[in-house]
């Protein structure tokens, strides 16, 4: 942790967070655009970060475009989009190498600010929206990432419960949006959207390495300079609606040609990353299901041999914890007791200080080990942003630390089933 240090800067029309380490070899900027989650801007958020990268007004066609990164000692754009609670978030990332590495001065750094703010605000036109040709290609890969979800049965199965759980609720959408949504989108629409979201977005931007503070600042203030004059709060945003109150447990059953059945079980925490029982859920989940040593794997998986997997994961900005489970179609109702059961353990305190402190140890490497790239103290920063709640590194450490038996008891008695998810196969129905 040490040498970690976070500074934030509010500059005209964004956010600028600075960790200033010589801990890694490349240097890293991340840039962060989110938007509340909503059926009607899903797809084009989807679709938007692939638009963007693919081209830009100074480098017009993609093979240009990876010049220009080659010529930056190998540089590496990425894109990304997900959902954090109800917030939709889309990620563009450059690593760059550290110019201390370097046997020339090229200014590395600053020609990677320079090429993310050509990326995100000088992008390839034609008439009145992007290039066609980019829009119908990229539209065509992010329909194909929508199809193979339903090749991964795992993956189905989560996005299904969600679906079920969270039928009136925004978490319901996926990151990507529907096929049909990605299809309706053309060249003018999208960039109409882009032009908004400039406008309406909370904008971060993390730089991560080696680097002059005052220097990078002072670029960023002239190469982002457009966005002074938009009109973007630089606020939290919304929170995540609230979870409603579980009145009956809700069963669906889906049929297709699987081998293996997906039992997902859907959980309401009615805690979020904002509240103060947030780390007690953490290290309660990890015991439940979120390690090797967990109820579920130990229980479901080892001692009655009911599932290939048992796990569980907590989504934090939402709170909704999801048990993951791939069985034999006749162990259903069995796997669902023992599931059950399960979590009634953990609600009446039928766990050990030991296993209490091997959960917490477990938690604490597992986010020590997630800060030691720069990517993954991005992600860990940005749950302060998403969430509006600010918890440093050390904080949650600590907070982990504090963490007792009863605090977990306490909190697992929150926890109520809300939907029971299985996916089975069709010779099962005959």
């Amino acid at each position: 942790m040490k040498g970690m240090i976070e500074k934030n800067h509010h500059l005209p029309g964004m956010n600028v967070h600075t960790v200033k380490t010589d801990k890694y070899k490349t240097n890293t900027l991340v840039l962060m655009l989110k938007a509340p989650l909503s059926n009607e801007t899903v797809a084009n958020r989807a679709l938007l970060p692939q638009v963007l990268q693919s081209s830009t007004a100074g480098f017009p066609s993609r093979k240009q475009f990876r010049e220009k990164l080659d010529s930056m000692y190998g540089a590496m754009l990425t894109t990304d989009v997900q959902k954090k609670g109800e917030q939709h978030v889309i990620t563009l990332r450059i690593d760059v190498a550290n110019e201390r590495f370097l046997s020339d001065s090229t200014p590395l750094f600053h020609q990677a600010i320079e090429l993310l703010g050509e990326v995100l605000l000088n992008p390839h036109v034609e008439g009145k929206g992007f290039t066609t040709s980019a829009v119908e290609n990229e539209k065509r890969a992010l329909i194909q990432k929508i199809q193979s979800v339903y090749d991964d049965k795992m993956r189905y199965a989560n996005v299904r419960i969600t679906e079920e759980m969270c039928k009136d609720e925004p978490f319901r959408l996926t990151a990507f949006g529907t096929e049909q949504q990605v299809e309706t989108l053309s060249s003018e629409s999208l960039y109409d959207y882009y032009q908004t979201l400039l406008n309406t977005d909370r904008i971060d931007l993390y730089m991560i390495g080696a680097i002059s503070e005052e220097d990078a600042l002072q670029k960023v203030t002239e190469v982002f300079g457009k966005l002074s004059s938009r009109q973007a709060s630089l606020g939290d945003g919304r929170p995540s609606s609230p979870s409603p109150e579980v009145r009956n447990e809700n069963v669906v059953h889906e049929e297709q040609d699987v081998k293996q059945g997906k039992l997902h079980i859907g959980f309401r925490t009615y805690t979020t990353y904002a509240d103060a029982d947030y780390v007690a859920m953490q290290v309660c989940n990890g015991l439940f299901g979120g390690f090797s040593h967990s109820k579920l794997f130990i229980n479901v998986r080892e001692k009655e041999s009911l599932a290939y997997y048992a796990a569980s994961r907590y989504e934090s900005h939402k709170g909704i914890l999801v048990v993951m489970a791939g069985i034999e179609f006749s162990k259903y109702e069995r796997a669902v007791t023992i599931i059950k059961e399960q979590l009634k353990t953990m609600q009446s305190g039928e766990f050990t200080e030991k296993e209490v402190e091997q959960t917490k140890a477990m938690l604490k490497n597992q986010i020590l080990e997630t800060v030691d790239v720069a990517r993954g103290h991005v992600e860990i920063s940005y749950h302060q942003v998403v969430s509006g709640y600010n918890r440093s590194l050390e904080q949650w450490i600590e907070e982990i630390d504090a963490v007792t038996k009863e605090d977990m008891i306490r909190v697992a008695k929150k926890i109520k089933l809300d939907t029971i998810y299985f996916l089975k196969g069709r010779e099962e129905s005959q």
